[in-house]
């Protein structure tokens, strides 16, 4: 396997170069273009610039940003011990070396991911309705996959790679928003040499074509190496479990109810099956633009490798599907030969019931019991005194705002038995100014950050983690 690693570094290599040559000449030709040799050299500086401040947040806080964008919380081994025992045996059976962090997404759709560009940061995202949907061998080999990144270092590869495709992408818009309000190419010499001017013409043609060409070529590269990766996921996912049909059911299903998972189109290629390009039908297209595999080819692979479970089963079968391989011949030769297990007969992890309590409980609901025997769950934001059971009618008296989150104001740094002023919930609300009616991101005091949709119409809300009310100011006219 580590043979197999170091060639994904070398080819890893290769392809940044390949993004850097793209990301330099393109950088290069729009400012030769507009601004003569001088801006040429500006454009190149510009390009790396842009690339290094984006490289430097994605590594200082990419994985937080992404995290409160899907609002995924944090699990302590208490909120579900089956599932920290499933991510242990797949750590231990891979020779991880340390113990990622367990996300959970309030989705019922079934998916995950993983993400991390350093053991400290390093995570595995699943969602409610993974642990629901999936019994313990699919979820299993969901997270030995998602375990198989991490331990291949892809994640911080695609991360590397996702920042300079995004690079391209921003210097071919700031081009055609250039042209767009009326950018000139630099004629300066124009009325002294002819010859210049034609080729400032020839140069800005060469612009425009490698503002189009540039994220095509850009997006075949990175999807083409995200494409590689997951069928090595697919076959550690395999060699961990010794069970390949775990794995191959799991993709089924997450396929089949991946399209109800909404994401944006940077997160989507992140989660096991993507879920903006899931398959609608038996045999979904298959093209250079698809950042996973299709899922039915994975599946074929998967069931094709008979009784056996380690990297020579899986490049049998692989040959045999895709008329190609993917190990090397050391890595083949080193590796053990892994038997098939039996499969168990144990359901799923959770109830859809367990699952919904884990979401409240880590989102601050409060759990109130009437004498009648009913339990309800209080939101955080639920500002009255007292509460109506839905069962007899009784009232319930409710513990003061403050009170029923003070549990969680030490997890945000936020002293519990500090002065009431300084609760981030007693203090003056913070002010927002929407931009418009799209998707937009409110930066909280506690530094969390919340998503507000197109639909999002309220004068105010309170911060899920420390809080803290936010006044929202809407656009005229909305």
């Amino acid at each position: 396997m580590w043979e197999q690693i170091r060639a994904n570094q070398r080819r890893s290599v290769v392809l940044i170069t390949g993004l850097a040559m793209i990301l330099v000449v393109m950088g290069l030709v729009i400012g030769y273009a507009f601004g003569g040799p001088e801006g040429g050299v500006i454009g190149v500086l510009v390009a790396t610039l842009i690339w290094v401040v984006q490289l430097f947040a994605a590594f200082a806080g990419g994985e937080k940003l992404l995290i409160s964008s899907l609002n995924a919380r944090e699990l302590a081994r208490d909120d579900s011990p089956r599932l920290f025992n499933i991510v242990e045996e797949m750590v231990i059976a891979s020779g991880l070396g340390y113990m990622p962090r367990i996300l959970l997404i309030d989705e019922q759709a079934p998916n995950a991911f993983a993400i991390g560009t350093k053991p400290e940061t390093s995570a595995i995202a699943v969602t409610s309705g993974l642990m629901v949907r999936l019994n313990r061998d699919e979820l299993q080999g969901v997270i030995a996959h998602e375990v198989g990144h991490l331990m291949n270092r892809d994640v911080r590869f695609m991360t590397i790679a996702a920042v300079m495709l995004g690079t391209i992408i921003i210097l071919s818009e700031i081009m055609w928003q250039t042209v767009r309000f009326g950018g000139r190419i630099n004629t300066r010499s124009s009325s002294r040499d002819s010859g210049a001017a034609q080729f400032q013409v020839v140069m800005l043609l060469l612009a425009v074509t490698v503002g189009i060409l540039g994220p095509f070529l850009a997006r075949i590269l990175y999807f083409a190496a995200s494409r590689e990766r997951e069928y090595l996921a697919d076959a550690c996912s395999a060699q961990y479990t010794r069970y390949p049909e775990g794995l191959a059911s799991a993709l089924e299903k997450i396929s089949r109810g991946a399209k109800s998972l909404t994401v944006s189109r940077a997160i989507a290629p992140m989660f096991i099956v993507n879920p903006r390009a899931a398959a609608t039908d038996d045999e979904p297209s298959d093209n250079m633009f698809s950042s996973h595999p299709a899922t039915v080819k994975r599946v074929r692979v998967l069931r094709a490798m008979g009784g056996g479970a380690g990297l020579a089963a899986y490049e049998e079968a692989y040959r045999k599907t895709l008329n190609k391989g993917l190990f090397g011949s050391r890595s083949l030769a080193e590796a053990p030969a892994v038997e098939v297990r039996q499969g168990s007969d144990e359901g799923p992890i959770e109830s859809r019931q367990e699952a919904k309590a884990t979401v409240q409980r880590k989102a601050g609901y409060l759990a109130v019991h009437c004498d009648c025997g009913m339990e309800m769950r209080v939101p955080p934001v639920f500002e009255n005194e007292e509460v109506v059971c839905i069962r007899c009618g009784s009232k319930i008296p409710l513990p003061p705002l403050a009170e029923r989150y003070k549990q969680h104001l030490a997890e945000y740094g936020v002293d519990p038995n500090g002065s009431p002023a300084d609760d981030p919930a007693n203090m003056e609300p913070l002010q927002y100014a929407r931009q418009g009616g799209g998707w937009e991101t409110v930066a909280c005091s506690c530094g969390n950050h919340i998503q507000l949709g197109p639909a999002f119409r309220a004068p105010r809300l309170r911060c899920p983690k420390c809080k803290r009310k936010i006044q929202v100011n809407q656009p005229a006219g909305r």
